[in-house]
């Protein structure tokens, strides 16, 4: 935890995180005062979901050619190129430029970032010392959501004051701090997977998910992660807001209100997992399988409750027990996993549940259109109790391996 390279990595990912948040906020802003399209602004995270899926998928081959620190720099890099011709084209077009260009700008800003989640994941393992990888798991999700709470408010305001071009130059800024902060990282096992012979593309395509296959704990981690991906969709602005409208019957600001409790709820779980990362470690399996049941309990109890201040309640509950459970699956995934095998297990998973996500997400709008939000919710409970099921099911793969073949 007192390696410089893990502060730089976390502190330049925080910093690009903030951006993040701030250049989405910032071209909705934009979109919907060019536009008022309600389309093109739902638009924008499909185009960055499908950008993610295609960039996690192509990934693996970048991974054989690039140490992790290269990648990460080129990929927060790129962002900021992007981002400042995204910025040029606004000031000198404006409204009058073609939307589609905007959107090309979106999905390449994407199709970057995308390789960048996986990178970050396995360099992890790389820059701290085992037994304290709880630790710095915690940490990084406390900042990571930290980030997200703080970072929509801020930016809705600074949207609100100085307007959404300004924000742009804003994150272009942000951006250039955590390239800056990217290239200090000093990789010990960067030379680590390319020594050996070449490999054709297809092999790097497939390698991360033969991986996945062959090992009993990243298949029962990554199914987990996988019904998961769909039961969590109704935790979307969209079904939430209709959610806030038709079944607590409350006005708009009760979306932001469970939304920040859910948020407050995933910081309170990783503060949890820094004090108690010792015991977490030694526990990581009951963990898993415990919060999946109170997931799944959480879930059903606030698709049907009408009680406001208990439904703020329950998603701050829900965003703790989801929190010690994210941190225990990262951990153990780390842990089975030699520092090869892991970028390309990372951006496996990250491909798949990016399209798994999307997919979802246009599901569940159908089918609360078509039924209602109370379905919606018990359909999302019914999926984390099978998962919770499953991993107990599953429970001797759950086992944490105190040192992983390098081989």
């Amino acid at each position: 935890m007192k390696n410089k390279s893990f502060r730089f990595l976390w502190l330049g990912q925080s910093i690009a995180g903030g951006g993040d948040v701030f250049y989405i906020i910032g071209l909705i802003t934009l979109l919907y005062l060019y536009t008022g399209s309600a389309v093109l602004i739902a638009a924008v995270p499909f185009t960055v979901t499908i950008g993610h899926f295609i960039s996690g998928f192509l990934a693996p081959i970048l991974i054989d050619k690039y140490p992790l620190k290269t990648l990460l720099v080129i990929s927060q890099s790129g962002k900021t190129g992007i981002l400042f011709m995204l910025a040029l084209f606004n000031e000198f077009t404006g409204q009058s430029g073609p939307v589609y260009l905007i959107f090309i700008f979106v999905f390449v800003i994407s199709f970057l970032d995308g390789w960048a989640a996986p990178a970050v994941s396995a360099m992890l393992p790389r820059l701290v010392p085992s037994e304290e990888l709880v630790k710095a798991n915690s940490l990084v999700s406390v900042l990571d959501q930290s980030v997200q709470l703080g970072g929509w408010a801020i930016g809705g305001i600074l949207a609100a004051s100085i307007g959404g071009s300004n924000v742009i130059w804003v994150t272009f800024g942000l951006f250039v701090i955590s390239s800056v902060l990217m290239m200090q990282i000093r990789e010990q096992h960067s030379a680590a997977n390319h020594s050996r012979a070449p490999k054709t593309k297809w092999y790097s395509l497939k390698e991360g998910w033969v991986f996945i296959w062959k090992n009993p704990t990243l298949k029962t981690l990554s199914i987990i992660a996988f019904i998961e991906s769909i039961a969590f969709v109704v935790w979307i602005a969209a079904i939430i807001y209709i959610y806030v409208k038709e079944q607590l019957q409350m006005e708009e600001e009760w979306w932001g209100y469970i939304n920040a409790s859910f948020f407050l709820g995933l910081i309170l779980g990783g503060f949890i997992g820094l004090k108690a990362s010792a015991f977490i470690r030694g526990k990581l399996s009951s963990i898993i399988m415990a919060a999946g049941f109170g997931l799944s309990l959480c879930t059903i109890l606030f698709g049907f409750t009408t009680i406001p201040m208990l439904a703020l309640f329950l998603a701050f509950a829900f965003g703790v027990k989801e929190q010690l459970k994210s941190i225990a699956m990262q951990t153990l995934l780390q842990s089975n996993a030699s520092a090869d095998q892991l970028p390309k297990v990372y951006a496996a998973q990250g491909a798949m549940l990016s399209l798994t996500f999307g997919v979802a997400s246009l599901l569940f709008g159908y089918l609360t259109e078509q039924t209602s939000v109370q379905i919606v919710f018990a359909v999302s409970a019914l999926l984390l109790l099978g998962s919770a099921v499953f991993a107990f099911r599953r429970r001797l793969d759950l086992r944490l391996k105190t040192k992983v073949d390098n081989e």
